[in-house]
């Protein structure tokens, strides 16, 4: 859909430079924008492609006006402006109801004539969908199962029993909730499997990316609140819990009763152990290994960043002297 530069303007809180009846019907790259194209700038890796870019507008910060050869969008914060007209340019399409005739629905459950069920979709008993939801292909849900409004499991998504969704929740591809956490007690050399009696609660505007896994309580709930984005290959251990509005990149794993407060940035591939607490708007780094709780706000880091071979080798080899050196430090100290 078409729509002028000033309507998005209007949209995304910016500031029109540059000709407001422009016409933009698609987002594209810096480098790989056309007319009737709008791009942005948000990192200054790419500045440089600016100056060539063959978009019709651009969003960007005022500093960089000056660079830009078309129209303009200015910004104090160009990357939320995209998000805004990227989401108002590309909206959410509802789904139009329906049942593709290969679905098993067992008969004490309930589907709204707005919701859509796709092809080899399995529903146990006692489930209920809501308005505008759409199943995809080859979902399984469980027995008593609640799945709100606007939901949308993409494909081969599988709910265990008793799982429960809010409103405008989206699982992508081979996501699965509500599988047993990892409940073992060891007797004599072997391992006892516990029940985990407990489910997931995943409340309104959740997004968990495509096989990433969120085990149940082992018995209270693993909850997920309000707002909360799960990236790729994510793994969540059972009774966790994850605070509004926290973001948590790919290949993350975190260990059983866990809990994460609000507005809270996890990066990719991080590990955090089980039984800690992390307060609100705490920031950790890619790669980072949590072993302890952390109290206080602010960017935690850990890991050793890639180096050359030989000197990480070097370094890793002072590391395990540390000890012994900081030892013989104090030693020297105590006898001065």
């Amino acid at each position: 859909m078409a729509l002028t530069l000033e309507e998005l303007a209007r949209v995304c809180g910016a500031e029109v430079e540059g000709r407001p009846d422009c016409k933009i019907n698609a987002v594209n790259t810096l480098k790989s924008a056309k007319e009737g194209d709008i791009s942005f700038l948000s990192n200054r890796h790419y500045a440089d492609v600016l100056s060539t870019t063959k978009a019709s507008a651009v969003i960007l910060t005022k500093d960089d006006l000056d660079k830009c050869p078309t129209n303009a969008l200015v910004s104090s914060n160009p990357y939320l402006a995209y998000a805004k007209v990227a989401n108002h340019l590309y909206p959410k399409t509802k789904c139009n109801g329906g049942i593709n005739a290969n679905v098993y629905i067992a008969a004490t459950s309930r589907v709204h004539e707005t919701a859509y069920i796709s092809s080899n979709v399995s529903i146990g008993e006692n489930v209920v969908i809501g308005k505008y939801t759409n199943i995809g292909p080859g979902c399984v849900i469980e027995d008593n199962v609640s799945i709100g409004n606007d939901c949308s499991l993409i494909a081969n998504v599988t709910l265990c029993h008793d799982i429960v969704l809010g409103d405008d929740v989206t699982l992508h591809p081979g996501v699965v909730i509500g599988a047993d956490g990892f409940g073992i007690a060891q007797t004599n050399g072997k391992w006892l499997k516990i029940p985990q009696i407990g489910s997931v609660n995943i409340m309104d505007d959740v997004e968990v990316g495509a096989n990433s896994t969120i085990d149940r309580g082992a018995i209270e709930d693993t909850l997920i609140r309000r707002g909360v984005k799960i990236d790729n290959q994510v793994q969540i251990g059972h009774n966790v819990i994850i605070g509004e509005d926290t973001a948590i990149a790919g290949c993350t794993a975190i260990a059983g009763s866990v809990i994460i407060g609000k507005r809270c940035q996890i990066g990719g591939a991080s590990a955090i152990s089980g039984h800690i607490e992390i307060t609100d708007d705490v920031i950790i780094t890619g790669m980072s290994a949590v072993a302890n709780s952390i109290t206080t706000a602010g960017v935690y880091s850990s890991g050793i960043p890639i180096t050359e071979n030989k000197v990480w080798r070097r370094n890793v080899i002072r590391f395990k002297q540390l000890d012994q050196i900081i030892k013989k430090i104090t030693k020297r100290l105590d006898e001065r």
